[in-house]
């Protein structure tokens, strides 16, 4: 399907998440191999960023100097909140991506992860008329921008900014009500604007290929043949409006899978649409901490804890077991905020006397110290 004049194939290469070696570095020949076989498929969306360490440069060496340009489309970001005190520092990543890829030009270009405190930068640094500026030179064919926070504030900026092309954002079956990241209602708003969408963790970070058992038993009794990956790629896949949706593949096994039923992609049909909603019901059903991240407790709390962001990854922890993953997300939700850690608690109970879910913040807490040790 063609969207903003490119012809892509609905699965994109991810390449956040790229295969290691031992000593840590980015395993290039197996880059190689996952390259080849995308495109011998049809595939050619490629998805990397100046802020993923050695993803740039792994990406000129197996895709940019051994295709043609024409053969794929490159899309990459700009995150001018890490690390950026000026408009110089911002637009000097745009130069290195350029150099770093090798690519010439970019297909899609991003102003990366806006929302909350960082789109502010974005404003500041005037780096709308730059990505603007760099499109009128086609160094940019298409601009947007990836997102992750509420659709009041997607609404926002897309009110600001009627002129970006497309938007990214975190979208599956898993997220689709959360609360902590209303998919729904983001992919919502997107879609009122007229914005195509470009879909991130559709897997959720890896943990969706290994759900909850409870969950997996509902998708094996449906069809004991499909990979529990694939339901939630076609999941993300079958809404409409999608350019591509991104999947960061660490293993040439990984890839294989994908391809094998995004080749000649089907929408799930009404069927299986029931299997995905009953699976959803299944996991909200899980016994969770149940905030819905008002944040009202962070208004009182006079640690400065990041309340909501530990239950989000206590959270996450308990639905997949997946440690890396949760404790990830605990340094992103809580840590990256400049918010103190659960173990800070004074237990003084002024969050518990406003919290709408009547949630014993205090104790769940210290479950959530003990669980990340912090």
């Amino acid at each position: 399907m063609a969207y903003l004049g490119e012809e892509i194939k609905k699965l994109g290469f991810g390449l956040m998440r790229l295969p290691r070696l031992s000593d840590e570095t980015i395993d290039l020949e197996q880059v190689k191999q996952m390259v080849d076989l995308f495109l011998s498929k049809g595939f050619t969306y490629f998805d990397t960023a100046w802020a993923y360490p050695g993803s740039e440069d792994a990406i000129r060496q197996a895709l940019v100097e051994r295709y043609p340009r024409d053969k794929f489309t490159i899309a990459t970001k700009n995150a001018a909140w890490i690390n950026c005190k000026t408009r110089e520092d911002a637009i000097a990543q745009f130069e290195t991506s350029l150099r770093q890829t090798g690519a010439g030009y970019f297909d899609f270009y991003l102003l990366h992860n806006l929302g909350e405190m960082r789109t502010e930068f974005f404003e500041r640094f005037k780096m709308w008329d730059f990505v603007f500026e760099k499109k009128r030179e086609g160094l940019i064919k298409h601009v947007g921008f990836s997102f992750h926070s509420t659709p009041e504030e997607l609404d926002e900026i897309l009110t600001k900014h009627p002129e970006a092309e497309f938007v990214q954002l975190q979208i599956n079956y898993a997220d689709w009500e959360n609360p902590a990241i209303q998919s729904r209602g983001c992919y919502e708003v997107a879609r009122k604007h007229g914005k195509p969408i470009v879909i991130m963790e559709p897997i959720k970070g890896g943990t969706l290929a290994t759900p909850p058992d409870e969950v997996a038993v509902v998708f094996k009794a449906a069809n004991p043949d499909a990979s529990l990956a694939s339901w939630a790629i076609r999941f993300a896949a079958s809404l409409d409006g999608v350019i591509a949706v991104l999947s960061g593949m660490s293993t040439l096994a990984q890839m294989e899978d994908n391809v094998s039923y995004m080749e000649n992609f089907k929408r799930l049909d009404d069927s299986e649409q029931k299997t995905v909603e009953e699976a959803r019901k299944v996991l909200a059903g899980i016994p969770i901490i149940p905030c819905t991240t008002c944040d009202y407790c962070a208004k009182v709390c006079p640690q400065n804890i990041g309340i909501s962001g530990s239950f989000t990854a206590y959270n996450i922890l308990t639905l997949y077991k997946n440690k890396e993953f949760a404790s990830g997300q605990y340094h992103w939700l809580v840590n990256r905020h400049d918010k103190n850690n659960a173990g800070d608690c004074v237990k003084c109970g002024a969050c518990e006397r406003v919290c709408p879910q009547h949630i014993p913040i205090r104790a769940n807490l210290v479950k959530v110290a003990k669980a990340f040790g912090k």
